[in-house]
């Protein structure tokens, strides 16, 4: 089953569809929750996410846990999104969804890893139905895609500029649906769709019938193996994010887009390029979990990574995420966004030596999954 692993009692602190009762959890929690009162509204609730990641740093949580509540409660603010539409559906007249449906998290927040400022990125997945019905039933998924987006965009959590939500019907279709266009997109090397497929294959069902998200994945592990030519092509696309590293090993920095002279885009050549070689292999060799730390630990079992590159790989996308979150807290306290931007200025000689190790170790494991096999 595509679930959550729920070994970490944190991971129950978002997993229903109420706020937790600040009387059981340790203080800076406490204090937190009763700043944002029993009963937020989504608006209130998103704008509350900074001052959750200060009361976890107090109690010495690591961004990487962090990152995973963050996205757990961002899964809730999702719930609530999704619920509010229904309902308001049904009093409009709409009636109760026509047949079974699952909306999907896609990319960071199906992985679970999404810091501060993620936009929207969602699907939904639409039991079978006759060809007949398309016009009524299509008609009201759609309307509920625009209506929980919309509510997203507002409480915070923007539209995705490249249009990745259920409210578009590349975004929203019946299961048979995805499953078939997955199985045209693995057998072509097109750029476009291979980028498409690295925004799909990391996907989590927030909402509806998970059975839906299960067949998907079901799916995805029987078809991913034998897709060689588009998984070279995934290959080739590893280039499209160099990481931060010039060809003599040394930190080198991206001027596209850079806000000031030292800013350095952690994200895009960081973690992503981390994030994309990992999936890569996962997808090889038929790794079905979707969070990038536990593909690592299920390589190592199929022996595509040694248990050193995982290690190392785990170590590195754990201080990328702590430098990360730490730059987005600074860059919201000084009345900016919080964005992939770190500024290197700021970087002490020996966080510079081991930042500059971390990349080593992502531009190591980037080969790896170029070349199909451990280096």
């Amino acid at each position: 089953m595509r679930v959550l692993h729920r070994a970490s009692p944190w991971r129950e602190l978002f997993a229903g569809n109420d706020l937790p009762a600040p009387a059981d959890l340790l203080a800076p929690l406490c204090e937190a929750l009763d700043e944002l009162g029993p009963n937020p509204d989504l608006a209130a609730a998103h704008a509350w996410q900074p001052r959750l990641v200060e009361a976890l740093q107090r109690l010495d949580l690591p961004a990487w846990r962090i990152g995973q509540l963050l996205s757990d409660h961002n899964d809730q603010l999702y719930r609530h999104a999704i619920q509010l539409s229904l309902d308001e559906m049904q009093g409009q007249g709409w009636g109760t969804p026509p047949v079974a449906f699952c909306v999907l998290t896609l990319g960071s927040a199906g992985r679970h890893e999404s810091l501060l400022g993620p936009d929207q990125d969602n699907a939904m997945i639409v039991a079978d139905y006759p060809d007949a019905r398309h016009t009524e039933i299509d008609g009201f998924f759609q309307a509920l895609g625009e209506r929980f987006t919309a509510r997203l965009d507002a409480a915070g959590i923007p539209l995705c500029h490249g249009h990745v939500m259920a409210r578009w019907p590349m975004w929203r279709k019946r299961l048979s649906e995805w499953c078939e266009q997955l199985s045209l997109w693995t057998r072509e090397r097109r750029v476009k769709r291979v980028q498409q497929s690295n925004i799909l294959l990391d996907f989590y069902p927030v909402f509806g019938d998970a059975g839906l998200a299960e067949a998907l994945a079901d799916h995805v592990e029987r078809l991913m193996p034998r897709a060689g030519l588009f998984l070279d092509e995934m290959a080739q696309l590893l280039d499209e994010l160099p990481v931060a590293l010039d060809r003599f090993g040394r930190l080198a920095a991206s001027d596209e887009e850079a806000p000031h002279v030292n800013a350095l885009n952690l994200k895009r050549q960081g973690l992503l390029p981390l994030v994309n070689a990992v999936r890569l292999l996962a997808l090889r060799h038929a790794v079905r979990v979707p969070d990038t730390r536990r593909r690592l630990s299920a390589l190592v079992l199929k022996e595509a990574l040694s248990a050193r590159q995982a290690r190392a790989g785990v170590a590195a996308m754990d201080r990328l995420q702590e430098r990360l979150l730490a730059a987005q807290l600074t860059s919201l306290k000084a009345g900016a966004t919080a964005d992939g931007w770190i500024d290197m200025a700021r970087l002490e000689d020996d966080q510079r030596l081991l930042l500059r190790h971390d990349m080593q170790v992502i531009r190591s494991l980037v080969r790896a999954a170029r070349s199909g096999s451990a280096t």
